[in-house]
């Protein structure tokens, strides 16, 4: 299963919430969503938290479950996606910042079920390896070494890691070579997280295997679009 991930930023003109409303109710509902070969559709918005950026990076994240490579490329040549989801796009997002990452998604914390009104919110970390260090070593040290003290912090209720899939390697370097999922009950657990000694141990680990300078997080709430059920 492709467990792909689209971030994504207003377009010119347009301010986060109008996009963010946009996104959720109108290009989600009216075309992405009627893409048949998709199998499960959520986008997290950007909810604000800490220092606010004048510019975010993103303001929202599709997640899209597709089966296969096989249905992903049928997906791109279906009459849904060419003359809707595609054409909508410029409507309301600017498509020259946007990042696709098809990944392998590892359930570290499987946490509650997977609920349609969740309350929860999602701490998306996205991070790209240290100068020099293979990709293996990366992906194992993430998963073995780094997760056990991510799965340590307090509040934690569910814990992903989406790995890039190998494909994306086949024609250079990908932006981002991991994007940890992480859910709280609320902002608050979020702060009082940050605030503890188990966080400053895990942001301590990063540097042994990331890239700083090229680490970004984002705090979010979900919006099923299809699912939490595969359709």
């Amino acid at each position: 299963m492709i467990h792909q991930l689209i971030f994504a930023h207003p377009k010119p003109g347009m301010t986060e919430k109008e996009f963010q409303h946009y996104w959720v109710d109108v290009h989600a509902v009216q075309y992405a969503g009627k893409i048949p070969q998709i199998k499960r559709y959520l986008i997290d918005t950007r909810i604000p938290f800490g220092p606010e950026p004048s510019d975010p990076l993103f303001s929202g994240v599709a997640e899209i479950w597709l089966e296969s490579e096989r249905e992903q490329l049928a997906s791109l040549q279906t009459k849904e996606f060419l003359e809707g989801a595609r054409l909508d796009e410029p409507r309301w997002a600017a498509f020259w910042r946007t990042v696709v990452l098809d990944t392998d998604t590892h359930i570290l914390l499987e946490g509650p079920p997977l609920a349609r009104e969740s309350k929860l919110v999602k701490i998306l970390a996205l991070v790209k390896r240290r100068a020099g260090l293979p990709l293996p070593t990366f992906r194992k040290y993430s998963l073995l070494a780094h997760a056990p003290l991510d799965l340590k912090l307090p509040g934690l209720r569910r814990y992903y890691q989406c790995h890039v899939r190998d494909s994306f390697y086949a024609i250079g370097e990908p932006i981002f070579d991991c994007v940890s999922l992480l859910w709280f009950d609320d902002v608050e657990a979020v702060q009082r997280m940050q605030e503890s000694l188990q966080n400053r141990e895990s942001a301590a680990d990063l540097e042994n295997f990331v890239e700083l300078k090229y680490a970004h997080t984002m705090v979010a709430t979900e919006h099923w679009i299809i699912g939490p059920e595969f359709r």
